[in-house]
């Protein structure tokens, strides 16, 4: 049974699990990415196509994922609803699910605990416990997308931080999944297509010890913090091009941008206090890889067509999931090179199924 808050608690452990870093990430930030304003996209887009995975005759096909990604946007794939209508199975994106070994009363107990390792120790402030330079960007970011909230300047530096992110994006017009699970769920129990999970799942044998590792760790997350301010400060503007890319299919512009880097200072935090090697979590990264990799090889064995969900970054990275699979034989077509080899999805040239996101 998976326990919602425990996976709070490790949010920015499992948030960006599945995700490595791009090989555009490396390039230099766009000198002007702080005052050129963009806007995110709305109405009917595109998305990108679709990536090929192939071997003996069998074939799956990858959706990159991205978020953000504009809010207002409606998705509708040119070629999804047909690859979905003659796939055998749909490979899920690769996420952590936590199990914790207690019963529902035990539930219940925990959530005072709980609660209080959202906030810093002794009742500090976040004004107590970040330099007088981070707390004074915080304020104006704070009062622009947060507004009058007390109760949040008590939190721990990386929990803050994390409910600022949300509310920016928001803010920005942006949403972190723009919807496109609900478009592969309804896409699959349209045609009937059986959703194979692809997850991680974490145990948690004796949460009260893991709670207690967690509140007693000297968590170092002031890094975590900065990374995040600079983030809303400074590469919003990219996060906007980047989904607006991602929204109309636009393939080069996602391999030039840089992400941001605020996912890998926050796991990094994480990753690197004590409670993570106690409760086993410092390597999970690598446990989901492994996890999603013996999936898609059995997918691509006993299936003449799949589909697969991605982060994008994994298909874009020369260390990523699908790298590894093309290192071990597989063939390997990123959609502009499936187009000029005229590959394309199995009924492609019917009309795809309407369906758009609900927000």
């Amino acid at each position: 049974m998976r326990f919602a808050l425990a996976s709070g608690l490790l949010l920015c452990v499992l948030c960006g699990s599945a995700q490595s870093q791009t090989a555009a990430s490396t390039a230099p930030h766009p000198a002007n990415a702080t005052t050129l304003p963009v806007v995110s996209v709305s109405g009917v887009q595109p998305g990108p196509g679709l990536w090929k995975i192939s071997k003996d005759g069998h074939v799956m096909w990858v959706l990159g994922t991205l978020s953000p990604l504009p809010e207002k946007m409606q998705w509708q794939s040119r070629d999804l609803a047909q690859v979905i209508a003659h796939a055998q199975v749909i490979l899920q994106s690769p996420k952590v699910t936590l199990k914790v070994n207690t019963g529902f009363f035990g539930k219940l107990f925990l959530l005072p605990s709980a609660y209080s390792a959202r906030k810093n120790d002794d009742g500090k402030t976040l004004q107590q416990v970040l330099p007088a330079e981070l707390y004074a960007r915080w304020l104006p970011l704070k009062q622009n997308y947060i507004g009058d909230d007390r109760g949040i300047e008590r939190w721990r530096p990386i929990f803050a931080a994390q409910e600022l992110y949300k509310k920016a994006l928001k803010g920005n017009g942006l949403s972190g999944s723009g919807g496109i699970p609900t478009v592969i769920d309804g896409l699959a129990k349209q045609y009937g297509v059986t959703q194979q999970p692809t997850d991680y799942q974490l145990v948690i044998d004796k949460p009260r010890d893991a709670l207690k590792a967690f509140k007693s760790s000297g968590l170092d997350d002031v890094g975590c913090f900065g990374r995040t301010l600079d983030a809303i400060e400074k590469d919003m503007s990219t996060m906007t091009q980047r989904a607006n890319a991602w929204a109309t299919g636009d393939l080069a512009t996602l391999r030039q941008l840089p992400d941001s880097h605020r996912r890998d200072a926050c796991i990094a935090a994480i990753a690197g206090a004590g409670f993570a090697q106690q409760l086993g979590i410092d390597d999970v990264p690598a446990r989901l890889q492994a996890v999603w990799l013996a999936t898609a090889r059995t997918a691509l064995q006993n299936n003449t067509q799949s589909f697969a969900v991605l982060p994008m970054d994994e298909l874009l990275s020369p260390t990523g999931y699908v790298s590894t699979l093309k290192a071990e034989g597989y063939t390997v077509q990123s959609p502009d090179e499936a187009e000029d080899d005229g590959a394309a999805p199995a009924g492609s040239a019917a009309r795809p199924a309407e369906i758009s996101p609900s927000h």
